[in-house]
């Protein structure tokens, strides 16, 4: 189908995702209603045709993505988000710079094992009420977006959604630790300036309110049983990448039995969460459903539509697309495309676009049981580009990750003043995040 397919079947794509990056921005209130209802539209609108063009082909191709991508995929969010809602940090710290990076340290740490998502939520509101004192807060928000919400996601395939898609089409669990040096130039250079412009704000802060200065209390974490939880899902997704139970076929689609029991124990470890948590610690938390329902609902969307742009990719040179991907050869390439795109749009289907590319630049028409290890043996620097421009650019805008927007609400309801989308790309992301990130790019591709 990669062959035969025209650009044309690329526009429910393209225009889902400019209703993501604009009608949040412009057309809040109708998105807020609605975004599901536009999920679904451009959805349909990528289905019925390919269906009437290709019925069996085209059933098989959207039956494989929603049951061996999407499902896996939202399963996995689902319960890293049930059972990071259940976890709080109690007590009052004294938002110090030392203090401000240590928390920033710990979240980016923790995110690449309880996901940006969880460890966002999990340490933003602790992190505004360590700095309620403070009187400039925004750029506090901002790199705790940058590091918490994005970089830190980098390790492992629990840590953001495009290296979880990774995983399941076939890179192992542990391959992402290859991921670990350019994680750490950007962790050090990013934790520095934080440190430098916290200590600049803080001395011009100075003195500290009354009642504030030495007064750090007991700092506790209510919600421990949910630990047990979240080490079973990240053992449970450790094995599955180890262990093989041998496949099964549905409807000429082959699954692999142990992913059909780490899902269902995914389930059961948030079922479980929500049965043992007290009620009163998900308040305080301000857990509700509506982040996770909108991302199930918008993914559902994203992963039907990207369908043609994903066979055409895989088409290569035989493809709608050869002209664009013959301009894309080199890591460097691929590190800035994928980056530049995980910017403005979601980094999880901008790296499946750009993986696909890879596979069918160097093994075109090549089944991905037999290409994905031939990339992985040959051509990993490709790989490894692509992974870091989608995990780490995503910073780059307030809608290149999910939990970005989520970060800037929580703020602006807790009164922090957060830059504009524009202020954030002028202020931050284009006198700090790309110098670092063309650095990083001459020094690792």
């Amino acid at each position: 189908m990669g062959e035969v397919l025209s650009l044309y079947t690329t526009i429910p794509f393209l225009g889902l995702l400019l209703s993501i990056a604009l009608c949040p921005l412009f057309f809040p209130q109708l998105w807020h209603d609605h975004f599901g209802k536009i999920s679904a539209v451009w959805a349909i609108l990528t289905a019925i045709p390919l269906i009437m063009a290709y019925p069996k082909a085209a059933v098989h191709e959207l039956w494989q993505v929603l049951t061996l991508d999407y499902v896996p995929f939202i399963i996995l969010l689902w319960s890293l988000f049930t059972v990071s809602g259940g976890i709080i940090i109690r007590g009052n710290l004294q938002g110090t710079p030392l203090a401000n990076t240590l928390i920033l340290f710990l979240g980016t740490i923790l995110a690449s094992w309880v996901g940006t998502t969880g460890a966002s939520m999990l340490l933003i509101r602790f992190f505004l009420r360590a700095n309620s004192f403070r009187k400039n807060r925004s750029f506090m928000v901002v790199f705790f977006i940058v590091l918490v919400s994005n970089i830190g996601g980098a390790l492992s395939p629990l840590g953001d959604p495009p290296l979880f898609l990774g995983f399941l089409h076939g890179v192992p669990f542990l391959w992402t630790f290859n991921l670990l040096s350019p994680m750490l130039f950007m962790i050090i250079a990013l934790l520095s300036i934080y440190f430098l412009l916290d200590a600049f704000h803080y001395k011009k802060e100075q003195p500290v309110p009354r009642g504030i200065k030495g007064s750090t209390k007991k700092i506790w974490v209510d919600g421990l049983i949910n630990l047990i939880f979240l080490a079973g899902i990240i053992a449970m997704v450790l094995i599955s990448g180890l262990v093989n139970l041998g496949p099964f076929s549905f409807w000429g689609i082959e699954y692999q039995r142990i992913n059909l029991i780490r899902d269902v124990f995914l389930i059961f470890m948030g079922l479980m969460s929500l049965w043992t948590t007290p009620q009163s610690i998900r308040e305080d938390n301000e857990f509700t459903w509506v982040p996770i329902r909108e991302v199930a609902y918008i993914f559902l969307g994203l992963f039907i539509t990207m369908v043609p742009c994903m066979l055409i990719l895989k088409a290569g040179d035989k493809g709608a697309l050869s002209v664009v991907t013959s301009f894309i050869k080199e890591p460097f390439h691929y590190f800035w495309a994928c980056g530049i795109l995980s910017s403005f749009l979601d980094n999880a289907p901008t790296y499946m676009a750009f993986f696909c590319s890879i596979l069918g630049q160097f093994y075109p028409g090549i089944p991905e049981g037999v290409s994905v290890p031939r990339l992985l043996n040959d051509h990993a620097v490709f790989l490894k580009a692509i992974s870091c421009g989608a995990v780490f650019m995503g910073a780059n805008t307030y809608i290149g990750n999910a939990p970005n927007f989520m970060v800037r609400s929580i703020a602006e309801e807790s009164g922090v003043t957060m830059p504009s989308f524009f202020g954030y790309i002028f202020n931050y992301s284009l006198p700090i995040l790309c110098p670092l990130f063309f650095i990083l790019g001459l020094i690792f591709f």
